[in-house]
């Protein structure tokens, strides 16, 4: 493993693209990290409308951005994984290093594969799909593959707020807002942790149900119509939608709570006579602002690599745990190993 130990007390320049509920998280998240500064917000709204907590950072539009090359060290893209990063990620990644919480499974691939060469022709280096799920989640996933191969592995979300489906859900034509909840299905996840191994669909382990404001004189039947066939985040999941006020909402589901689960059920033994299992489990009062906190040790770690001469994309899976604390390799030996 090889370690990294900073020379000076030079800090990281962080800057933030957005400032919703993500944004605030990092903002937070940054002010605690002892080698890194927060160095600017944009926004697409007007600046003087968006306070922060910071002071003395300054909160500029977006298109000051290209002004900013050099001045940063990184970007944390704070923007939604339906329209927002697959554009913004690979044109920001050609002139500025730049780590995002792309969570759209199904289009990784090629949304690596885009950044990947933006950041290799801007020479700089890029981390996509940063978080919990995809993030620490792919990497128990993976960890347990390659410890029990023979198994099954399933994972479960929730029950909690999913930001990027609720943002997709907000998206849509006659929407003001929106929360949407993923549920797993109870029984299902006991069989699981029972060592059956059951073959389970994504429909047969999850069910959604969303939280809608509608916009006045908005076409609601087209509203559900367009949520539960929307590919990759509600079909063919069982989703329903539920109507409420704006001031039902902020009453009852202001908070944005998340977890879940990956579980792996294997076998060891010559005749696999001997059940194993593993299981990571997160319970979150601060889907974001957790969210947040993982992006930005992913960027100590990036900022090192880069350090070290590395260009290109990258995800969770090429990070080292070393490289994301902030601790000595001595504290990291004598407390952590």
């Amino acid at each position: 493993m090889t370690f990294f130990i900073r020379k000076d007390d030079t800090m990281y320049r962080i800057g933030i693209v957005g400032y919703g509920n993500l944004a605030k998280g990092a903002e937070c998240a940054i002010a605690k990290s002892p080698d890194m500064k927060l160095g600017a917000v944009f926004t697409r709204r007007d600046p003087s409308a968006v306070q922060i907590h910071s002071k003395d950072v300054p909160v500029l539009p977006l298109s000051k951005l290209p002004s900013m090359k050099g001045e940063l060290d990184l970007l944390l893209l704070c923007a939604g994984s339906a329209t927002d990063l697959p554009v913004m990620t690979p044109e920001l990644a050609g002139d500025f290093s730049v780590i995002d919480s792309f969570d759209t499974h199904a289009g990784i691939p090629e949304h690596f594969a885009r950044v990947d060469r933006s950041a290799k022709e801007g020479g700089n280096i890029a981390l996509i799909s940063g978080g919990w799920d995809p993030g620490l989640f792919s990497l128990n996933r993976l960890y347990a593959q390659a410890i029990l191969p023979e198994g099954r592995e399933y994972t479960f979300w929730g029950t909690g707020v999913s930001q990027g489906h609720s943002d997709a859900v907000r998206r849509i034509p006659g929407v003001l807002d929106c929360r949407q909840y993923t549920i797993p299905v109870p029984e299902a996840m006991d069989a699981v942790r029972r060592g059956e191994q059951p073959e389970l669909e994504a429909a047969q382990k999850h069910r959604r149900h969303c939280y809608v404001v509608a916009k006045e004189g908005a076409d609601r039947q087209a509203i559900v119509h367009s949520i539960v066939n929307m590919p990759n985040y509600f079909a063919p999941y069982e989703t329903t939608v539920e109507f409420i006020t704006q001031e039902e909402l902020l009453r009852e589901h202001k908070g944005l709570p998340h977890g879940g689960h990956v579980i792996r059920s294997g076998r060891t033994g010559w005749e696999g006579e001997n059940k194993q299992s593993i299981e990571f489990s997160l319970d979150l009062d601060s889907n974001p602002e957790f969210t947040a906190s993982v992006l930005v040790a992913c960027a100590r770690a990036l900022l090192r690599m880069k350090e070290r001469g590395q260009i290109g994309c990258y995800t969770m899976f090429d990070l080292t745990p070393a490289d994301m604390s902030p601790l000595s390799r001595e504290e990291l030996l004598a407390h952590y190993l």
